[in-house]
This record gives structure tokens, sequence and C-alpha cells, in this order.
């Protein structure tokens, strides 16, 4: 029995990093998308439709902004949108790259992030944007940022992994332990009969002497 405590104890250890790690996990995503995300932080420019809106130098995250009479079940459909933005004079292009996030709804109110764009230059960029949003209500694309810390995934994903390596070895440690608790027949062994004394010494007989011809 003294032999299954350690494996025991690594497999809940284990089990406790993989469900920290999980539910780190698990809240950062939460935090991220309903209190670091500042999804309209530079301003909206509505679908179809243009707009001025000054960006700060740096990466610039772009969601599809609208309203829903009902909740959101099994994921939001996205329509097809179009998106053009020009620089201020004498600053270069911004690089713009389609990154679909995951749906945040809110008393109703939905975004869901589109593209990221790298902003090259500080100043006021003229927006141009298109799409079937027919059905949408006030639909519309908002500017914002991400300031959520990144650290936070990289320690709890590194928890869950860990989590799963520690439940491997338990597991492994608990099959060798048992193979060593169960006992191996040994070979048998017959002892011999002994005397429980000195031996006796022989005892010879003789026939009579009338038998012996009468010697």
């Amino acid at each position: 029995m003294t032999g299954r405590v350690g494996p025991r104890i690594a497999m809940a250890s284990a089990v406790a990093t993989m469900v920290i790690g999980a539910l780190g996990l698990i809240v950062t995503l939460v935090l991220g998308a309903f209190v670091f995300d500042d999804y309209d932080a530079y301003g909206e420019v509505p679908v179809p439709g243009t707009g001025r809106v000054g960006l700060p130098a740096g990466e610039v995250t772009i969601s599809f902004h609208t309203a829903v009479t009902g909740g959101v079940d099994g994921g939001f459909p996205v329509p097809p949108l179009t998106l053009g933005i020009d620089p201020p004079a004498g600053a270069p292009d911004p690089v713009i790259s389609e990154t679909i996030g995951t749906t945040t709804s809110v008393n109703n109110d939905v975004h869901v992030r589109i593209w990221v764009a790298q902003i090259p230059q500080a100043g006021v960029y003229d927006v141009r944007t298109g799409g079937e949003v027919g059905g949408y209500i006030r639909p519309r694309l908002s500017f914002g940022r991400d300031s959520s810390p990144g650290w936070p995934m990289w320690v709890f994903g590194a928890l869950t992994a860990l989590g799963v390596v520690e439940l491997a070895g338990a597991i492994a440690w608990r099959v060798r332990s048992g193979r060593r608790a169960r006992p191996t027949p040994g070979p048998v062994v017959l002892d011999e009969p002994t005397w429980p004394g000195p031996v006796p010494p022989p005892v010879y007989e003789y026939p009579p002497l009338d038998e012996r011809g009468g010697q």
C-alpha cells in the first residue's frame, strides 16, 4: 500500500496543475474580451460609408460592430466586408492582416474582430468601408486596441502543458509500482527427510546354528 501513495499524490498534483492552468486560460480570455479589449477606442465608421479616424502608431484592431435583437447562439455570421485605409500625406500605407477573433456579445451589442492593422505613423486616416450588410442593425467598423497583457496566456498555457506531462509521468509511475508490488513465485525446494538423531549401527541377523550346518 505504501508504494502506491507516491503515484497517487503525483496524479493529484498533476490534475490540480491542469485545472489551474485551464481555469487561468479561461479567465484570461474572458478578461481580454470584456475588460482589456477597448474595441472602439479610436472611433467607428459605418458600413458602408467613409470616415476619418485618428490612429496611433502601432497595432490597431478592427472589429465588425452591430446590434442584434436576440442572443447569439452558436456563433455570429459575419457578412462579406471590404476595407480601405488611406494614410495622411507623406505617411506609408498601413499593413492590414485578416485575423478573425471571437464573438463578444453584451446586452445585444455584438462585435467581432476582423482585421489587425499595423499603423506606421500616427495621424488621421481616411477609411472606406463596404459590404453586404442588409438585415444588420447599425453595422459599423470599430477601431480599437487590445491592451491585455500577454504573459498570463503563456503562464497558464505552460501550467496546462506541465500538468499533462506530470499526469503522464504519474500514470507510468503507478504502473511500475503495481508491477513491483506483485509477488513473484520462487522455486519450490523439497527438503529431504533427515533422521532426528545419530544414525544407529547396522544390525546383522545370523541364522541359528542348526541352520548353519550344525556348527
